[in-house]
């Protein structure tokens, strides 16, 4: 892991432009935008300086994936607090794998319609860092198939971020862009992670893998 700024910045602007693609790319088929998202995040994760993955793993680094699954990706409304004060929420620390303590606010619930029956996930704001939308959840394939802490969906101050349409008040959600945080590939690296209510009943077997 370095520290050298320029690099960072360059990271963060070839993770922007990743996500610009993939919204861009998702109009001619979602499959098409999250192969050039696995192509581009290998490459990436190989190659960069920033890359989360241990350097002397990097020559060899290769993404492992579920197949593309349809079914997966939604549009889904948020739900606003369901004790309708309007107020908002207090901030909260969501759990972290390493020392570090960042204040979250709950946004509101997004309802996943499921073919084995809807699940809701919290929905957060980062409010420290750079600011930012955060989805993350937990399923039955950790610590077996995936990071036993969870993986993301969404990470705005990452720039992960598929879409939605604010006038609506929706956001894009395709499990099949789930990835692993950094701390998946270093301990190094110190990653929000997600609360007991975004835990998942059932396997969600799209997205990044490690096994």
């Amino acid at each position: 892991m370095t520290t050298d700024p320029l690099e960072l910045a360059d990271w963060r602007r070839q993770l922007a432009e990743l996500y610009a693609d993939v919204r861009a790319f998702a109009t001619e088929g979602p499959e098409v935008a999250w192969r050039h998202w696995l192509e581009t995040r290998e490459r990436l994760y190989r190659t960069h300086p920033q890359s989360p993955v241990p350097l002397a793993d990097r020559p060899t680094f290769r993404v492992r994936h579920w197949a593309y699954d349809p079914a997966l990706r939604f549009e889904l409304p948020l739900e606003a607090d369901a004790s309708g004060s309007g107020a908002a929420e207090p901030l909260i620390a969501l759990p972290n794998s390493g020392a570090d303590t960042l204040a979250f606010q709950r946004l509101g619930r997004l309802t996943v319609p499921f073919s084995a029956g809807a699940r809701s996930l919290s929905l957060f704001w980062m409010e420290g860092y750079a600011g930012g939308l955060f989805l993350p959840f937990r399923d039955t394939t950790n610590d077996a198939e995936t990071y036993g802490a969870g993986r993301y969906l969404l990470d705005s101050a990452k720039s992960a971020d598929l879409g939605g349409d604010p006038e609506r008040g929706t956001l894009i959600v395709d499990f099949n862009f789930a990835y692993q945080p950094s701390c998946a590939f270093d301990p190094a690296w110190a990653c929000p992670l997600a609360p007991t209510e975004n835990r998942l009943d059932g396997p969600i077997r799209a997205g990044e893998r490690l096994t």
